[in-house]
């Protein structure tokens, strides 16, 4: 019995869901980081907010529950959702729209389900979500980077934009997804030169660039750390860039921008490697994760270029979440011991 426990195939990790959460967080830090270079301490603000919320309602749902509050505080699950959240937030955003993300994303697109492991949507894109529908006015007031705006707000005006009655106003700018999508009288190449934004840029306007190659490095720590697979985020890297390609018409006015601008502006890193890796509300097989990356891929510029909102990634992450059970039907692989694949709804034969 032993010699059978021993040969079984199961695979083995000494990480435990907390050192894998762990990780991921420290994964987002040269992301972060390059938010706070260039929008300012809001993002800190929010991630604190947002972390302060998540972890109240997780121990309080927990408490309800009877379960043990410290255990499940200790896989930081929940701090993995507030921080995702938080990032996702305009910086200098109103203090109460972390709070109400991040209830929603803990309590009802986690907890309501059953908690860890149950879940059909990723908490922090639901809660993302909840606020936009609810909130767009809001929630489209990015301030711009420090550069543009002859410096990022100080650390009283940054309290006084989040707890204050501050006009935020005077500090926000179109990001460049935006200032692409709207323009509809000059050419690619004069809107570039017109745009302080994106003429300080490289390829996808100034600090957003930055904060996309921050977590592109930070996606690469977790693929060499085995934390998330690569199919899912080549998939949906490559699906966009070949979309967004093929709809390119080499910068007219009517121009939804180039590949590099969908790659490298906008929550397109976050997404790909912070996002669409989650496996509970993804798929499970490669396979599956392949055809889930691409989904996001397609939707994330079908929105972009044809729907109501510039950056499109966490409507997309939804919308597949939706799909993964149907995916993970049809892609599940061959079962060890077994022939051929089964289906998930197939019927065991008596």
């Amino acid at each position: 019995m032993a010699l059978m426990r021993a040969s079984s195939p199961h695979a083995r990790s000494g990480d435990s869901t907390g050192k894998v959460m762990l990780q991921v967080a420290a994964a987002t830090v040269p992301g972060v980081l390059a938010l706070v270079l260039y929008f300012g301490i809001g993002v800190l603000i929010n991630i604190a907010l947002c972390t302060a919320t998540a972890l109240a309602c997780e121990s309080v749902v927990m408490k309800l529950r009877g379960r043990p509050v410290g255990f499940y505080l200790r896989d930081y699950s929940a701090f993995v959702t507030a921080l995702l959240l938080g990032i996702a937030l305009p910086p200098y955003c109103a203090w109460w729209l972390p709070i109400i993300g991040s209830a929603v994303a803990i309590v009802l697109a986690k907890h309501l389900y059953g908690g860890m492991g149950y879940n059909p949507f990723n908490p922090a894109m639901v809660g993302y979500v909840v606020l936009l529908i609810s909130f767009p006015v809001d929630m489209t007031r990015w301030v711009g980077p420090a550069e543009v705006i002859q410096g990022a707000p100080s650390i009283g005006e940054a309290f006084a934009l989040v707890f204050g009655n501050y006009n935020v106003d005077g500090f926000t700018r179109a990001t460049p997804l935006e200032i692409v999508r709207l323009n509809e009288s000059v050419l690619l190449s004069r809107l570039y030169e017109m745009e302080p934004v994106l003429n300080q840029g490289t390829i996808a306007g100034l600090g957003w660039e930055t904060a996309s190659f921050g977590f592109l490095v930070g996606g690469l720590f977790l693929l060499f750390r085995r934390i998330i697979t690569w199919h899912a985020p080549v998939a949906m890297l490559v699906t966009l860039s070949f979309i967004s390609l093929l709809f390119y018409d080499s910068g007219s006015s009517l121009s939804e921008g180039s590949p590099a601008l969908h790659l490298f502006s906008g929550a397109t890193m976050l997404g790909a490697f912070f996002i669409i890796t989650d496996p509970i509300s993804g798929a499970t097989s490669n396979k599956g994760r392949l055809i889930f990356g691409a989904g996001v891929g397609l939707l994330t510029y079908v929105i972009r270029a044809w729907g109501a909102y510039p950056d499109a990634v966490a409507f997309a992450v939804l919308l597949m979440n939706f799909a993964a059970p149907t995916i993970d039907n049809y892609t599940v692989p061959r079962t060890y011991g077994h022939k051929r694949p089964r289906r998930a709804t197939d019927v065991e034969e008596q």
